[in-house]
């Protein structure tokens, strides 16, 4: 099979594969070769894949959608970090999660600044805040 894994900005993969493990909503699943077309929703964790040389390697998967047609197989996801250890692919996400805790509080101080900014301004116009 051939497994690509698209994010918005880039094909993160496009390599080919004997077998594919994700998650959906109601639990793992592992696509074959010979599987029946398949669409999935996949939940945020970990999506493993095997090469054809044997050698497996883990994602960490945001959201995303997988769809297997053929003899192909497409996942796409917002964010997506690859991993040929889980240890390796541990310490990734948690760096990652860290940036984005990171990033997300500097969003809510900017939020907080605009909000502020547009009522003084309101009250300044002579209006009154509801």
């Amino acid at each position: 099979m051939k497994l690509k894994v698209l994010l918005p900005a880039e094909v993160l993969l496009d390599v080919e594969v004997k077998k594919v493990t994700a998650e959906a909503e109601n639990g793992f699943f592992t696509l074959l070769p010979r599987h029946v077309d398949f669409v999935a929703a996949l939940v945020p964790g970990i999506f493993s894949y095997q090469t054809t040389a044997g050698a497996e390697s883990f994602l960490a998967l945001d959201e995303g959608i997988l769809i297997k047609q053929g003899d192909q197989v497409y996942v796409s996801a917002a964010r997506a970090m690859p991993g040929h250890n889980l240890d390796q692919l541990q310490n990734a996400v948690e760096n990652e999660l860290k940036v984005l805790n990171e990033n997300e509080k500097k969003a809510r101080t900017v939020m907080s600044r605009l909000e502020a900014d547009t009522l003084r301004r309101f009250t300044r116009l002579g209006g009154e805040p509801r």
